[in-house]
């Protein structure tokens, strides 16, 4: 799979069955191009168009797995509330 790929494919988070959104962008080691995290665009950003109120920062290994339309996460309510850029 492709990293343009995993922009069409939906996050959601296996602890509240909540809808994170669509991949945005993905963060990896330059030198081992390993994946380290899943960057998600929060509520109210449409493709960088409307501004960046939030983004979720989901790191790579809370991810349980990778589908053809879907992501599942496990991510506890607080800690993406943590991961958020405000």
């Amino acid at each position: 799979m492709r990293i343009c790929e995993l922009k069409r494919i939906e996050v959601i988070n296996i602890n509240d069955c909540k809808r994170l959104g669509f991949v945005g962008d993905v963060d990896f080691d330059i030198h081992t191009g390993c994946i380290l995290a899943l960057i998600v665009p929060g509520p109210g950003c449409i493709c960088g168009f409307l501004g960046h109120e939030k983004e979720y920062v989901i790191p790579f290994c809370q991810v349980c797995q990778i589908g053809e339309d879907i992501i599942l996460v496990d991510v506890k309510r607080k800690d993406v509330e943590e991961t958020c850029k405000d």
